[in-house]
């Protein structure tokens, strides 16, 4: 048995510190209504934060550094155990991490009182302490296959710094480009990550049908990773030339060649399924606007892409994975319910809500609220329906 599984199975702690999982979907789901609240509420003119950042760095920041990056730890220290068969981070260290995330989110909202360099203190501890043991892990077990996702996590951290930096100099550019930066990490890494769990999960739902598995990993999966690694590099630094133009439609054309590939077409019945290549195919869509926004802004704003490759991929991709990874984690059934699906369905109308707000201004408020309604539905049935599994002991009596 391998070291991860030994130790889950010695564990006799609370269930909801006993795999990474459990706390930071948990925390994932709650600060994704939490900050949205805050973030209508802020744009109404009802409330207002002792923030350092400017109202729209705040919701940028806290939508990757707080909402998206507590999914990716989640998913991290859950997954990197079982692919090193190093013990699993449990009990009060995993605890700790938590309460160093949720600290990183009260120094930020009350940055202004506390001192810019000391939130940015507080916050990047979080990041820092989540590389260390990744990075421990994969070079301990000599898992180099596991090296990009070290890369990606550093480069994330980067991106974290830099919008602090913005904040403590007071340079706005630095800090759209490390929110841009932060955006193109989590493109690339639901390139990576989905590009391998997508056709897997969907190969073992086929192949109980006795139908054909989705191609191997191949010379179109590499076109599209390069193409997509260069494009969001070139829409970082330079979001309206036309080179970014160029090469994020290229990568949309890559990518969604890529997609077609995988036969998602053929797991309709099952939305655990056909919910992760819906997340995907935001994916082109939202490099194909770039790539429009870049040589006509004047037709698509900027801010159509952005919201496609946020609202639609990163939170499509990580309600997908959460959902799936709670019920196999939860010794439950790999199956959707009707509320699973409701949720599915919230996120990705209200992607489009927010889409549409952009490139409609004549009705953009009334889209930009129901698109928040749309997120605010998703992520409260989320809560409703998988927080008790992952505060709660397995159903099947195994360890956490």
């Amino acid at each position: 048995m391998p070291t991860a599984d030994l130790t889950a199975a010695r564990y006799r702690g609370p269930a909801f510190l006993g795999r990474g999982l459990r706390p930071f979907f948990l925390m994932a789901g709650l600060y994704a209504v939490v900050s949205l609240l805050l973030w209508l509420g802020i744009l109404a003119g009802h409330c207002s934060l002792p923030t350092a950042f400017d109202p729209l760095a705040w919701h940028v920041h806290e939508m990757l550094f707080g909402f998206a990056q507590a999914a990716i730890a989640g998913f991290v220290l859950t997954a990197v155990p079982q692919w090193t068969g190093r013990p699993a981070l449990q009990g009060w260290p995993l605890g700790l991490l938590v309460a160093l995330w949720l600290a990183g989110r009260l120094a930020v909202a009350f940055s202004a009182t506390v001192g810019p360099s000391a939130a940015a203190a507080l916050d990047v501890l979080f990041p820092l302490v989540l590389l260390f043991l990744v990075t421990r892990d994969i070079i301990g077990a000599s898992f180099w296959r596991g090296l990009p996702l070290v890369a990606v996590l550093g480069s994330f951290l980067l991106a974290n710094v830099l919008m602090h930096l913005s904040v403590a100099g007071d340079f706005p550019e630095i800090s759209e480009i490390g929110g841009r930066l932060g955006i193109a990490v989590l493109t690339m890494l639901i390139s990576l990550i989905g590009g391998r769990v997508i056709p897997n999960f969907t190969g073992n739902w086929l192949e109980a049908r006795r139908e054909a598995r989705p191609p191997l990993f191949g010379p179109t999966d590499r076109v599209a990773l390069a193409a997509t690694a260069v494009a969001m590099l070139l829409w970082t630094l330079a979001p309206e030339s036309s080179l970014t133009a160029a090469f994020a439609g290229a990568a949309a054309l890559a990518q969604g060649l890529r997609l077609t590939r995988w036969r998602g077409h053929r797991t309709l019945a099952e939305p655990l399924v056909w919910s992760l290549h819906l997340a995907y195919a935001w994916l082109p869509l939202g490099l194909g606007l770039l790539a429009l926004g870049a040589a006509r802004p004047d037709l698509v704003p900027l801010s159509a892409g952005v919201h496609a490759l946020t609202a639609g991929a990163i939170a499509g991709m990580i309600l997908a994975m959460t959902t799936r990874a709670t019920l196999g984690h939860t010794g439950r059934q790999l199956h959707a319910d009707r509320t699973t699906f409701a949720i599915y369905l919230l996120v990705f109308v209200g992607a489009a809500a927010r889409v549409a707000a952009a490139i409609t201004p004549e009705a953009y408020l009334l889209l930009l609220g129901a698109a928040g309604a749309f997120w605010l539905a998703a992520f409260g049935l989320f809560l409703l329906r998988y927080g008790t599994m992952l505060a709660m002991p397995r159903v099947d009596g195994r360890a956490p």
